[in-house]
């Protein structure tokens, strides 16, 4: 049977159009990253979410994105690319579904861990499909629609978030990726071919894979249930499938963290040995005696943990305690996106006359007077119009450092491992996004809850029963029964231990009576969270000055590498 040869205009269709679905994947996976920020408050009220289950439902998603990430990358270049895209799509759509449906926490979370997976796969997927479809001016073009969708999508993630969570509902933040997944599998079915890397070294690292994950998740369980299950002394018994705890005097966790590093150290001696014996391996840990990847990484790294934690506490704060909806916390956010839209352009002229490290350095610094002004404003009575402006130079520091931060990171990264050393630039950064939710999170609940205890005992007469009552109403909802006591709504729980029979009116006064010393504790825990996410974005701009100085122009981006901003 003869074939009839594909015109070059029509072959070129092809390679935009199978563009235009690769973006569509990507989108859905980055705006998934940062559209539940906003809907947390509201998933907590309607699921009975914790401060811990709140944090892990972001941080799941972050944490299996990052353990996965290279992994899928170098299976997609063996199996074939277009298969693995394929395949991620349909599991996250899947899982995107399941959340929709969730009709508790656990589940949530559960749907969250596959969207994960499914996201680690379509990423790099979908870099090496680029690489593979395009040459020369085209490919420069594609990657830098491809990286605008990126930093566009995380930027409006949280508006899309809000405004379907206030005018429908949470679920439709999940919901939403049906018809645009359904048309990323068709249109990649019809318009991208299948590609692969016959040169891939052969081989998988299982043993390598499973000790950076345990490692990871025992380090983010730690943080994430410190609060819960006591930082030293144990606060409650720990049990898992079925075994139980089986010390009194010393808690799980400082055990679960040492467990965890013990992990790592582990996973770092295994892949030097592998490297070294010839063998596949994950992670390349030569990549780190270059100065640009290593000082790159460690500012990108901390940046990530202030920079995400602090867009997980500020949505909890904005709606608890100022009684915003979701949307309009989402249109706040917006001039954080607008700061980073308008930076980005100018990063590059910036890049060209003063070097990259420096248009890093700014953005860092800009990046820590925004959130460090946003923290000092936080109120009770805040005018919500005064963070417009810290939240836009926040963005504007964002749009800088995102900008250039890869580019200086494979400075001097041979090309031979440029793909490998940008998928590890990810990866890290998506660590350091998953440790900023639970460091940041614990810091902000454990605050809040010491808070509204010490608060409400300075109230006379107001039963000790009581106290710890409205104490565990507002540290089993993420702070979110705040609203409930505002407007005179008395947790069922709390109601029982207050005397019985008393009217509904008094019963209103109570819980308005109870709404301003936990919104003075908020507001302490918010601006604690705040500085802490400060002192991370500082520790990372003091790495930002160890880069090595480079012009633009002495290396471009080896194509293919993931943009910083792809952490979401």
């Amino acid at each position: 049977m003869n074939t009839a040869p594909v015109s070059p205009d029509a072959s070129s269709r092809r390679r935009w159009l199978g563009l235009t679905m690769l973006s569509v994947g990507v989108a859905m996976i980055i705006v998934d990253a940062t559209i539940v920020n906003v809907a947390v408050p509201s998933i907590a009220r309607d699921l009975g979410l914790s401060g811990t289950g709140t944090q892990w439902v972001n941080t799941i998603y972050a944490l299996v994105f990052a353990a996965f990430l290279v992994t899928m990358g170098r299976l997609g270049d063996r199996i074939g690319r277009r298969k693995m895209y394929l395949a991620g799509l349909a599991l996250f759509l899947a899982a995107s579904v399941l959340a929709g449906f969730a009709p508790s926490g656990e589940t949530l979370i559960g749907a969250r861990l596959l969207q994960g997976l499914g996201g680690a796969a379509i990423l790099p997927a979908t870099q090496s499909i680029l690489n593979s479809s395009f040459r020369g001016r085209d490919r420069a073009i594609a990657f830098g629609i491809w990286g605008s969708v990126i930093g566009g999508m995380a930027a409006l993630g949280p508006l899309i978030g809000g405004w379907l969570t206030t005018y429908l509902s949470w679920r439709w933040a999940f919901y939403v990726n049906v018809p645009w997944g359904l048309l990323a599998i068709v249109g990649t079915i019809m318009w991208i071919d299948e590609s692969c890397d016959e040169d891939a070294r052969s081989g998988f690292d299982p043993f390598g894979f499973l000790l950076v994950t345990l490692g990871l998740s025992a380090i983010v369980f730690g943080l994430i249930e410190g609060y819960t299950y006591g930082w030293t002394a144990p606060s409650q018994p720990f049990a898992l499938l079925g075994w139980s705890w089986p010390l009194d005097s010393v808690s799980v966790i400082p055990f679960a963290i040492a467990l965890g590093l013990v992990f790592l150290v582990a996973f770092a001696v295994v892949e030097i040995r592998r490297e070294r014996a010839g063998k596949f391996f994950l992670f390349d840990f030569g990549l780190w005696r270059y100065p640009a990847f290593r000082y790159g990484n460690l500012a990108g790294s901390i940046v990530s943990l202030g920079e995400f934690g602090l867009l997980f506490a500020l949505p909890l704060f904005l709606q608890a305690v100022l009684g915003m909806s979701a949307f309009q916390v989402g249109l706040t956010i917006l001039s954080l996106a607008v700061g980073a839209f308008f930076a980005a352009p100018l990063a590059a002229g910036l890049s060209n006359r003063y070097g990259p490290r420096r248009v890093v350095t700014l953005g860092m610094a800009l990046e820590a007077i925004g959130i460090f002004v946003t923290t000092l404003l936080l109120s009770r009575d805040l005018n919500v119009l005064l963070l417009v402006p810290p939240l836009f130079v926040y963005g504007l520091g964002v749009g800088f450092a995102t900008a250039q931060l890869t580019s200086v990171v494979l400075a001097d990264v041979p090309p031979e491992v440029s793909g490998l050393a940008s998928g590890t630039n990810s990866m890290l950064r998506q660590i350091g996004s998953a440790l900023g939710i639970a460091i940041l999170g614990s810091v902000l609940f454990v605050s809040l809850g010491v808070g509204t205890g010490d608060r409400l005992a300075k109230i006379p007469g107001m039963p000790a029963v009581a106290q710890t009552a409205v104490r565990q109403a507002i540290e089993g909802s993420a702070g979110q029964a705040l609203i409930g006591f505002r407007t005179g709504v008395v947790d069922p729980a709390v109601a029982k231990q207050l005397p019985p029979g008393l009217d509904p009116a008094t019963l209103a006064q109570f819980g308005k009576s109870v709404a301003p010393p936990i919104e003075y504790a908020f507001v302490d825990a918010a601006r604690l969270a705040g500085f802490v996410a400060t002192g991370f974005v500082l520790l990372g701009l003091l790495f930002s000055l160890l880069l090595p100085k480079t012009k633009a122009h002495e290396r471009l981006v080896e194509p293919g590498a993931v943009p910083t901003g792809a952490d979401g």
